[in-house]
């Protein structure tokens, strides 16, 4: 399936309100690049998914963070007039009438996702900022981003609508064969109301009979039938009144912060229990507003400002995130903004690192399965000095779908840009991504492929390799764009790169250090730019052995150093150009890896010459 052609705006001022940002005709920079890249690979990725965004803390980290919500709405306008062009129904929105009709279907029908339903393509992100630091007072961090979740979902559909879901509301179900019905009729609830108002009117009657039609007025017994009947069945509907009063009254978010401040309740086994409740039932009254408003619903969750929270709390947030992944069809997308350099060392001063070989970098990385790791850059490239035509969208690039249809991969365009007639378009390298993307992914499913040999075991790896290469895919062939050239690597070049960030990133990070310390300047640049990597990593593997210990941590997480080696000396020989043509498109390594590296070195090459500086003597300005 392939989506349809919109018209792009212009990316918004960082600065600004996303709701109130206008388009401006600025040339994009670097950093809107990524960030659209960033935007629109999550408007095809499955839910739940985790997004390492690693960058600096500060003021640039809010400026990406606003480009990237400005750009998932703008994507989500323009989905939706497409969706209208193609004669779909409108949406529905749970506020004015819209809410009426919404309690009807609450009480009386069962929603069911059908075949068109799956095949909507427009989608309504409700973004929430969660600032840790607000929360930092409290005992429970962790609390705090189930709470704001909760109080921001009821606020966006209103209370009333959810209150009645906690009591008559019901989780949509898969359509059998090939209907279209949306809605069906309950029945059960049907016939459960019609047999209280019936019964109520019966006991009403007997009661009015037994008080009011003469010669049977002192039959007493007949008042007490007419009296309990009505009792009965009228206070079965009062208790289901008072159940929504109290649901309305009572937030999700109250609730659990009741059972936050119970320190009677919060040493049970089952107070986890209770949360993950309260959080099953927001997700289902969320798979329950997406066929009632006929659209596809994600949450988009921003995390920020852990850095400055103790490190207990830290880990706290963490183990609050794998609580709510752990519904595999929660529509939640995390947006984890962090600074590597500063949250590791905080999660090595607490005692979750245990099992963990007490490895800060193992801690964050593991809820996170699409890592996006943006390296410092200018403010603008030269390059970019004008603004790109309209997109294309691309296809779902969900990893079932992928493999069941990469026959049918368009190969002419791709074909066509390796023989580098001309540098394609902003629009052409768009659209060629589609290409590129089956392509990469072609060369991981076929077995005979050397590539897929190296694919790691654990499934959580695969899958944010399978997540990163889209998104590497894009940037390399946008930036090739902007920059008026072809992009001379190939689609399973650029896999492979993935891969061999996601497998060995502290050696890869060393190569590529020790290749910038040596490449300073651009003549030195040019000169190493025929090397291989792998000379370049068994030139100072001994100074990578020297400081194993500092480094012992991050030599933990690289895969097998036989396999490194086969790797890049036999079956991907990368050279020194290539790599610097990738690291501006590498968004699953930690670049602050690099910089400690850097660091460590510049501290080892002042340690060897500071002998020799001792032994100078100074000679008097008369003997010279």
């Amino acid at each position: 399936m392939e989506d349809d052609i919109y018209c792009r705006c212009l990316p918004q001022t960082p600065n600004a309100d996303p709701k109130s940002q206008t388009p401006n005709a600025e040339p994009p920079t670097e950093d809107d690049i990524y960030c659209r890249c960033l935007s629109r690979t999550l408007c095809h990725t499955a839910t739940p998914v985790t997004v390492g965004f690693y960058a600096p803390c500060g003021h640039r980290l809010e400026s990406l963070l606003a480009k990237v919500t400005a750009f998932m709405r703008e994507e989500m306008a323009q989905r939706e007039a497409a969706e209208l062009r193609r004669g779909q129904r409108r949406p529905r929105s749970p506020h004015g009438w819209g809410l009426l009709e919404a309690l009807w279907l609450l009480a009386f029908y069962e929603p069911v996702v059908t075949e068109g339903h799956l095949r909507r393509k427009n989608l309504e992100f409700i973004f929430i900022r969660f600032s840790a630091w607000e929360f930092a007072g409290c005992d429970k961090l962790w609390a705090g981003l189930v709470t704001t979740l909760c109080h921001h979902v009821r606020q966006h559909f209103g209370a009333l609508p959810l209150s009645v879901f906690h009591v008559l509301g019901s989780r949509p179900r898969f359509a059998s064969g090939f209907s279209q019905r949306e809605w069906i009729l309950k029945k059960g609830t049907c016939l459960r109301l019609w047999g209280l108002l019936l019964v109520l009117a019966v006991g009403i009657a007997i009661l009015l009979v037994a008080l009011l039609v003469p010669g049977i007025k002192d039959h007493h017994a007949l008042k007490v039938v007419g009296s309990a009947v009505a009792s009965l069945s009228g206070s079965s509907l009062v208790l289901g009144a008072l159940s929504i009063l109290k649901n309305f009254l009572v937030s999700e978010k109250k609730k659990i912060e009741r059972l936050t401040n119970s320190d009677r309740f919060a040493g049970q086994l089952g107070f986890m229990s209770k949360i993950r409740e309260e959080v099953e039932v927001l997700v289902d009254y969320l798979a329950f507003m997406e066929v009632f408003e006929r659209r596809r619903l994600r949450v988009v969750m921003e995390i920020t400002s852990l850095d400055l929270c103790y490190p207990e709390k830290v880990a706290g947030v963490f183990n609050a995130m794998a609580t709510l992944l752990s519904d595999a069809n929660a529509p939640f997308i995390f947006l984890l903004a962090v600074d590597p350099s500063v949250i590791v060392p905080c999660l090595e001063q607490t005692g979750c690192m245990k099992g963990l070989a007490d490895n800060g970098y193992l801690y964050p990385t593991a809820p996170s399965t699409l890592p996006f790791s943006i390296p410092e850059m200018g403010a603008r490239s030269p390059a970019c000095a004008a603004w790109p035509p309209p997109y294309q969208t691309r296809e779902d690039l969900m990893y079932r779908i992928i493999a069941t249809n990469v026959a049918k991969t368009p190969r002419r365009r791709l074909r066509r840009l390796r023989r580098g007639r001309a540098a394609p378009s902003w629009k052409e390298a768009d659209s060629e991504a589609v290409a590129w993307i089956h392509e990469a992914f072609r060369c991981l499913h076929d077995a005979s492929d050397v590539l897929s040999r190296y694919l790691p075991e654990n499934g959580a790896n695969v899958r944010r390799i399978v997540n990163t290469i889209p998104i590497t895919l894009r940037l390399l062939l946008h930036r090739a764009a902007g920059a008026g050239t072809v992009a001379e690597l190939s689609p399973r070049a650029a896999a492979a790169w993935v891969v061999l960030a996601d497998r060995w990133p502290c050696r890869l990070s060393w190569t590529l250090q020790c290749l910038e310390d040596a490449g300073q300047g651009h003549a030195a640049a040019a000169e190493h730019s025929g090397r291989s990597l792998w000379s370049v990593f068994q030139e100072h593997a001994g100074e990578l052995s020297a400081l194993r210990q500092p480094l012992g941590k991050v030599l933990s997480l690289d895969a097998d150093p036989e396999l490194f080696q086969a790797f890049l000396a036999r079956d991907f020989p990368f050279r020194a150009g290539e790599a610097r043509q990738l690291l501006g498109v590498t968004v699953n390594l930690d670049h602050s890896i690099r910089q400690q590296m850097g660091l460590l070195r510049a501290m080892a090459r002042l340690g060897r010459a500071a002998p020799v500086s001792r032994g100078v003597q100074c000679v008097p300005h008369g003997a010279r």
